[in-house]
């Protein structure tokens, strides 16, 4: 079973807002959001035209988002390839 070799680039962070940041400025659409958990930003999903969560990471070299959905507690490496879920990990479902 594969399994992240980054969970040392996990931060305590506050996301940069209740949007994807980019597709805000730009006055564009989403479909879902995901939360960098190196330093909070928010961006897009990969379904979603812009695919700001993945540019971010790879621009960024910030490796794990975590699901910033309502009742969505699961994170994924963009480097590993693998999503998981962390126990007693931060969680941003309240929104």
């Amino acid at each position: 079973m594969a399994s992240c070799t980054h969970l040392d680039q996990i931060n305590d962070v506050t996301p940069t807002g209740d949007g994807c940041v980019d597709c805000l400025a730009v006055g564009d659409r989403w479909v879902h959001l995901r939360v960098c958990m190196s330093c909070g930003y928010v961006g897009c999903c990969d379904s979603s035209p812009n695919k700001h969560a993945s540019k971010h990471a790879a621009s960024d070299a910030h490796p794990i988002v975590q699901s910033f959905e309502p009742g969505e507690d699961w994170w994924w490496c963009y480097v590993d390839e693998v999503g998981f879920e962390v126990e007693n990990g931060p969680s941003f479902s309240y929104r």
